[in-house]
């Protein structure tokens, strides 16, 4: 078990380390982001949707989800064409950012759409719960 008075003198020994000045140390910390952050961010997101998608009965929860998927997706491309523009010397350089505003465009057709059904779905059984759709049962 971590024991929180071990861990104080050495974030204070980091900190003392670091250079002195609040704008200084937040352009080193710019400077030094690599793709494994990203990835780790993205991957975070993703479980985070995945996990609102199973355990969530509220529609409008479960799109939110969908779009923090969305969001883990546009944090990937970004972070591998950034990866790939310094590995291929400008070739191709912003792919991933055009991917990104394709599937934004994507998204915001699916909340528009997706939006639309459930207010119908609303006004019709002023539920918004999962387990109530079944308007198309026989």
């Amino acid at each position: 078990m971590i024991n929180l008075f071990n861990i104080i003198p050495i974030l204070l020994q980091a900190q003392t380390v670091s250079p002195s000045g609040v704008k200084e140390r937040l352009l080193e910390g710019i400077f030094n982001v690599n793709i494994n952050n990203f990835l780790v961010l993205s991957g975070l997101l993703f479980v985070i949707g995945v996990a609102g998608v199973l355990t969530r009965r509220n529609v409008i929860v479960i799109f939110m989800s969908i779009e923090l998927i969305l969001n883990a997706v546009n944090i990937n491309l970004v972070a591998f064409s950034r990866y790939w523009f310094l590995q291929s010397e400008g070739k191709n350089a912003y792919m991933g950012e055009i991917f990104t505003i394709f599937v934004i465009v994507v998204a915001a057709a699916e909340a528009v759409v997706g939006l639309g059904i459930v207010i119908a779905f609303y006004r019709n059984k002023e539920t918004v719960a999962v387990d109530e759709i079944d308007l198309m049962k026989w």
